[in-house]
């Protein structure tokens, strides 16, 4: 018999704007379409109406398991980072880890804003499974991190150099001028074909 599957720690980490505008969401469980609209918009109704002053952790909504799942979050500045987790995990471990990912994201974005999240959501994404894959975190040392992620960015870099290079060989052959100087080559004239057979 088959051995039931590991329930995931963490279900979604979502990350939206004070107006409720998505800007990163990452689901570690299977949900349709639709429904993940509405665990957006769940968790924003719950996290939002939340004075600044209480707790960063509250039962999950409906749609995300009511009791048996706890949404953790903090909220800066324009963003809500928002982990929704499995009721045996630890608020204060989360809240640590929520803390390690917005860090993370200032050290490789240099002082990170919203704008950051919308244009390179590539490298968000790659920030984010460093921290955490299929629910399950992997790494919380930030200094690890940002050295995973900076080699990776290297990698890209010289990758990209190496698809640069038909470019590159092109505007060479072009600033020889090669054209002019298959002109200027001097070549014998070749006697014709009348004057071989006379």
């Amino acid at each position: 018999a088959l051995s039931e599957p590991l329930k995931a720690m963490i279900k979604a980490i979502l990350i939206f704007n004070n107006h409720g505008k998505p800007r990163l969401t990452k689901f570690y469980m299977h949900y349709a379409e639709d429904e993940q609209q509405q665990v957006i918009r769940e968790t924003f109704q719950l996290v939002s109406k939340r004075d600044d002053n209480v707790c960063n952790f509250l039962e999950g909504g409906t749609l995300i398991g009511g009791q048996d799942y706890r949404l953790i979050y903090r909220h800066y500045a324009t963003l809500y980072f928002v982990f929704c987790v499995d009721s045996s995990e630890s608020e204060l471990g989360i809240l640590d880890l929520i803390q390690v990912f917005v860090e993370t994201l200032d050290k490789c974005f240099e002082n990170v804003c919203e704008l950051d999240l919308i244009f390179h959501m590539d490298r968000v994404h790659c920030i984010l499974n460093e921290l955490v894959m299929g629910g399950m975190v992997l790494e919380t040392n930030m200094n690890e991190i940002v050295a995973r992620f900076e080699e990776q960015q290297k990698l890209q870099k010289s990758e990209s150099g190496f698809s640069a290079m038909p470019n590159r060989a092109v505007s060479t052959v072009r600033d020889m001028n090669l054209s002019q100087k298959l002109r200027d080559i001097k070549i014998p004239d070749m006697p014709s074909f009348s004057s071989l057979y006379q």
